[in-house]
């Protein structure tokens, strides 16, 4: 017989009408918060992505709730209904299957109508499997950007990844076990031998994060087919100082197209030197001096 963790004390205060954005575990069921237990026990209505799952986590607390599937496929249908029940007072939870709703996860146009209509929102933070693997990396932390699901297709996949190689920033992703090996060796490719991380099974049993290059992460056979959703980490790379003779060759080619101030502005952009100093130097090359 499963052991269920005895419910904890709840909170008595009212709850306030309004749609609570509650953020559930990535795992470990006792990394829910006390307080998403207290907007559960006291919600009117629970959105879940998939009813089972959320059933299995309302059940460990002993918790009975009125459910509404709201996952990509049924949102745009149970939308109006949820309105309505904001609109007339009630309190409405929005769960994911796993860690904060809205990341990878629909609710953003239910978050923004129901704001539209005057009915308030409420984030109750909690697990999240970006920010879990992130601290658990040991990659940069001070500028990171989450980008989601790369492409399944290699070739779209490869101009996906492509649109990141400026960013400096610790790259963020999901990817699914079958998937990884490959997106890891695309990754290798298009980032080159920048520092990553996979993790999976965060805050399990079996929790892993394993760290290395791109290449080196590529042909690791432990990430040849895992099972299960897994992060990907990829760190932000070192920045080229472009020299004079790169502004130069970029200029030339940018005022083949544009006007100086144009050109400026995008080899600017592109190299990330000053503009002021880039706009008199096209100004020289275009008068030929």
């Amino acid at each position: 017989m499963a052991h269920h963790p005895p419910p904890p004390p709840l909170s008595e205060a009212p709850l306030a009408p309004g749609l609570y954005v509650v953020a559930t575990p990535i795992g470990n069921l006792r990394d829910i918060t006390l307080r998403a237990l207290d907007v559960l026990s006291h919600a009117d209505l629970v959105l879940a992505e998939d009813t089972r799952v959320t059933g299995k986590l309302l059940n460990a607390y002993r918790l009975k709730k009125q459910m509404v599937r709201y996952d990509e496929h049924a949102a745009a249908s149970a939308r109006p209904r949820v309105l309505e029940a904001l609109a007339s007072g009630q309190r409405v939870a929005l769960v994911s299957d796993a860690g904060t709703p809205l990341v990878s996860d629909p609710g953003y146009r239910l978050v923004r109508e129901a704001v539209a209509q005057g009915s308030d929102v409420f984030p109750i933070p909690g697990a999240s499997a970006p920010l879990a693997a992130l601290t658990l990396a040991g990659l940069p932390t001070d500028r990171f950007l989450f980008a989601g699901f790369p492409p399944p297709k290699s070739a779209a996949r490869k101009t996906f990844l492509n649109e990141f190689v400026p960013v400096r920033a610790t790259l963020i992703f999901f990817e699914g076990g079958s998937r990884l090996a490959a997106s890891l060796a695309d990754m290798a490719e298009v980032f080159g031998p920048r520092e990553g991380a996979v993790a999976r099974e965060l805050t399990k049993l079996h929790e892993i994060c394993i760290r290395g290059t791109l290449p080196e992460l590529a042909a690791n056979p432990l990430l040849d087919d895992p099972k299960g959703e897994i992060v990907i980490l990829v760190g932000p790379g070192e920045q080229e100082v472009a020299t004079a003779a790169d502004a130069d060759a970029a200029l030339n080619e940018a005022l083949t197209r544009l006007a100086p101030g144009e050109a400026a502005s995008e080899v600017a952009k592109a190299l990330g030197l000053p503009r002021r100093d880039l706009y008199r130097r096209a100004l020289d090359l275009k008068g030929g001096g």
